[in-house]
């Protein structure tokens, strides 16, 4: 029994030494302020958007997110054997497909977002949230960086499909199929139509 309540506390003293109440109210506070623009610059359904208004929305929505650590992580080791100008080629491709991709269904940002939970550890967090819109529950999760003092978005799960590992297992499949020369044509094919 004296066994059992020692490994209780521990494993209380080991979580609460995790938790960083400051830093989750500060991502907390990131997300909400943003997800406040948004809604405000989206107005009621129905509303029609002004190509001033939908690149106003572009910045809010994707400021936040990291393109080069997404774009690492999708094209994993083949990342590293490009030279700076190849990847930062592959970087703005494949943020520019992603952008446009966010701004399709405007009517997801206009959902009701409850804060389940938000686990900070070190300079990496995860933020568990759930978006409520026409009566759906819609599981929505981040995974963000403190990056020079500023919080970013690494990838985000949209009913459990994560951007960054969907895009990786594409890319892949791409790579071991035809190479990296025609994933490469296909996403400047992709960028030029968004």
């Amino acid at each position: 029994m004296k066994y059992l309540l020692f490994c209780i506390i521990g494993l209380i003293s080991a979580a609460s030494a995790f938790a960083n109440p400051a830093k989750e109210q500060e991502i907390r506070t990131i997300l909400e302020e943003r997800d406040n623009q948004i809604k405000e610059l989206l107005g009621p359904e129905g509303t029609e958007y002004t190509d001033e208004q939908r690149e106003k929305l572009r910045s809010i929505v994707n400021d936040m997110m990291d393109y080069r650590e997404m774009a690492k992580y999708a094209l994993a080791d083949k990342f590293d054997e490009l030279d700076r100008e190849e990847q930062d080629e592959f970087v703005d491709l494949f943020s520019r497909i992603i952008r446009d991709h966010s701004l399709q269904q405007l009517d997801i940002y206009r959902a009701e977002v409850i804060y389940e939970d938000i686990t900070v550890d070190g300079d990496d967090a995860k933020v568990t949230t759930t978006a409520i819109h026409n009566n759906n529950r819609i599981p929505v999760l981040y995974r963000m960086l403190n990056r020079d003092g500023e919080w970013v978005i690494t990838d985000m799960s949209i009913d459990h499909a994560w951007t960054a590992e969907s895009y990786r297992r594409s890319f892949q499949n791409i790579i071991r199929r035809r190479g990296y020369d025609a994933l490469i044509d296909n996403l400047r094919r992709r960028a030029e139509q968004a």
